[in-house]
Order: structure tokens, then sequence, then C-alpha cells
């Protein structure tokens, strides 16, 4: 297996702590709003808390694009990552601070815009620490995403824990605590790991190059290679976000989540997709890199094309849970085997890690070098979009039950799939060479 910069398991390091930081704080939000005041939450209907969430979730996915411009253009890429960590962790510790609803409004703005800072700029670092066409890269960015998923498997069991047992309050400090822990970790390591990479902005330190220098033709046919690629990632993601809303509801309705005598909580299912990540990660990393020695490695247009065929065989098997329950029936005594879950969110899963890393990794071999933050904020808007089309297919599952649009959901993506395998040859003739 080749060997990796030291420097990537620095950013490993950073983002499994900040994603630990978001996902423990995101598994408490809704229950924190809808919780009442006595017993230490906001006492937000249900209605509202689902409608706060959404936009901060949206928004969150939105701020990397400024962010991303701003490391471009004024501040660099490794100033942006402290100052996006410095502000989230102080929007946890709002969170943590104070049961009102000025803290509560200050600290999810601060998370909101610290994540624009963060999220674009430590995705680019990744990309820099290897020279232009290192087959290393993929493999890279698949590491890279296992520690993503590190982070969000161990933060709600975590802050869940400190929730239940002390309030509230204090999951929110154990998330500020994991954020404080990433920071210390990128400062003190950073300048020994990373060098000078990405500390100065692409106007400034490479302006002479770069920076006044029109895109060439080339350049302009790969960022449409990027925003072809944006909008199928939309359409996967618009579908794997179903996983915290209509996934989770029939779970919790129609899943027979009895083991062993023991009925394991609802909640627990959104530790499946992390888990299968860390354990599926390492081992498609090393496949890609061997099927790359002996030049048998699917291009990206491929990859991300079963990622979205995968995601459409996941959602037929929800149909068939559907269908083991002799339909959509509205008696909740009639349960789906728990393996249809299982077994949809492990093709899910597959689908990520076809579709997601390989895609941070296609934007940064693609992007123009003076827009290659902006274009890593674009690639994160997707979710931005995907997030608002997932919430609003998942409010139909009542009026057209959940059987129809798992089955629409499994349709379209395969369809989508198979349409973006048909494009595959134009992508890779319109990135000139990099795919």
């Amino acid at each position: 297996m080749a060997k990796h910069p030291k420097g990537l398991y620095l950013l490993f390091a950073t983002e499994m702590w900040e994603r630990f930081s978001y996902y423990g704080m995101r598994a408490l939000l809704v229950l924190y709003l809808t919780e009442s005041l006595l017993n230490g939450g906001l006492g937000f209907s249900d209605e509202n808390a689902s409608l706060l969430y959404g936009v901060f979730t949206g928004l969150v996915y939105f701020t990397p694009l400024i962010g991303g411009w701003l490391a471009d253009n004024y501040i660099g890429q490794r100033r942006a990552i402290a100052i996006g960590a410095i502000t989230m962790m102080m929007g946890q510790f709002c969170l943590f601070y104070e049961t009102s609803l000025t803290f509560l409004y200050l600290g999810l703005s601060l998370l909101i815009i610290g994540n624009g800072f963060f999220k674009p700029n430590i995705s680019v670092i990744v990309g820099n620490l290897y020279e232009q066409g290192d087959a290393r890269k993929d493999s890279a960015y698949t590491i890279f995403y296992m520690g993503i998923n590190i982070g969000a498997f161990f933060a709600p069991l975590l802050t869940g824990y400190f929730a239940v047992h002390y309030g509230y309050r204090y999951g929110f400090l154990i998330a500020a605590l994991g954020m404080l822990i990433g920071f210390m970790i990128y400062k003190l390591l950073g300048d020994r790991l990373l060098g000078d990479l990405c500390k100065k902005p692409i106007r400034s330190s490479e302006s002479d190059q770069y920076g006044n220098t029109p895109l060439s033709p080339d350049e302009k046919d790969r960022i449409w290679v990027i925003l072809v690629f944006v909008l199928f990632s939309i359409f996967f993601f618009a579908g794997f976000e179903q996983a915290g809303s209509s996934m989770t509801l029939y779970t919790e309705k129609y899943i027979d989540r009895s083991v062993l005598n023991y009925e394991v909580p609802t909640a627990w299912f959104q530790s499946i997709n992390p888990v299968f990540i860390v354990i599926l990660a390492p081992i498609l990393s090393v496949v890609w890199q061997r099927l790359g020695k002996i030049g048998k490695e699917p291009n990206v247009p491929t990859k991300m094309s079963m990622g979205m065929i995968l995601l459409g065989v996941g959602f037929l098997v929800l149909v068939g849970a559907v269908m083991q329950r002799g339909g959509d029936v509205a008696d909740e005594a009639v349960k789906a085997n728990i393996l249809f879950m299982i077994f949809a969110y492990l093709f899910h899963t597959l689908g990520e890690l076809c579709l997601s890393p390989i895609g941070l990794s296609m934007v940064s071999k693609l992007s123009p070098v003076k827009l290659a933050s902006l274009m890593m904020g674009c690639w994160l808007l997707s979710s931005f979009f995907a997030n608002l089309m997932g919430g609003f297919l998942a409010s139909y599952v009542t009026k057209l039950g959940a059987g129809t649009i798992f089955q629409f959901l499994s349709i379209f993506s395969i369809v989508m799939g198979c349409l973006l395998f048909s494009m595959r040859k134009w992508l890779v003739r319109h990135s000139h060479g990099v795919l």
C-alpha cells in the first residue's frame, strides 16, 4: 500500500474531531428544541423544530461557498481552518452556556459561519498534499473520509449519554470540547507536518502565475465537468439524506427491532452507516490502488455512476420491506425484518464511498488553482439543495406511502446512475486528461 504524507493523518485527526463536534451537536438539536422548558429544552413544536433544523443544516452547506472564496482570495486555507474551528467552538459553548433562544440562535449562527471557513478548505489542503496526477489522491480522500465517519459514529453515543444523564447543555459541552481537541491538534502539529502548504491565498502567493490569468478553454471545460458532477451529487444526497427522515420514521414504526429479546433504539440505526464506512473505506481504498496498478481502476464518472446505482439498490431493498408487510398498511404491529434496513444502509454506504470521497478528489483535480476552494464550496453546496429536496420528498411519505417514495427513489437513482455512466466518455474528454 502506497505511503501517504504525514500531513494527511493530521488533517484526518482534525476533521475527525470537528465532525465529532458537529454530529454530536446535530444528534441532540431536535431533541433539545422539542424538549419542555422544565426538562432543559426550549419547548418548540415538532414542526418548528424540524423547520429550524432544516434551515440550519442547509445553511451549513451554503456557507462553504463564501468561506472557500475568502480563502482563495484573501486569507489562505490554513488560516481559514483556524478561524472556522475557533468560531464553531464558540458556537458550541454558546449552546452550553445558557438554555435560551438568544444563545440558541447565536450558537447556531456561529456554527454555520465557522463551518463555512473550515469545511471546504481542509478538503483542499488534502488535495494539495499530492502532485497533479498522483495515483494516491483518491485513496487519500477515502482515508480522510473514514476520519469523518469515526467522529460521526462516536459523537452521538457520548453526547447522547451526557445529555440523558446530565442535561442537554452538557452534551453540547462535550461537542465543544471535541472541537477544542481538534483545534489544538491542528495548531500544535500544523507547521511541523504541513510546512507552508496553503498558508497564503492563491491571489497573494501565486498572483503572477495564476491570480490575474484568465481561465483557459481547458479550465472552463473542467469547470463544466465539476458542475455536472455537482448536479448528480444533489440527486444522490437527496436520496441518501432520507436516512435522517423517512428511513428513521419507517424504522421506528414498521421495522422489527427486537434482537435477542432486546429492542434496539431507533437512534442506534444512525450508527450503521459510519460503522460500515470505517470497515469498508480502507478495503475500498486498497481495491482502487490495486486496480490502478494493473490499469483497470474505474474512472471517476464510472465510480460515481456506481454510487448512484447502489443507492437505488438500497431503496429497492426497502421496497422489499414494504412488500413483506403486505404494502403500506397502517398497522404498526405488522413489522418487516430488521435485515432489510441493515442491507439498505449497506448498499447506501457502498454508494456513498463510490461517490462522496471520490467527488472530493475529483474537485481537487479538476479545479483551476485560483478557484480551488470556491469549487470545493460548490461541491459542498450540492448538499444544501439535496437537503431541501430530500425534505420535500420525505414530506410526501404520509400522503403517498413509504413504498411509493422508496420505489420512486430506487428507479430514479438507478436511471440517473445509468445516465451518468452513458456520459462518462464526454466527461473524460472534457476533463482534458485529468479523469
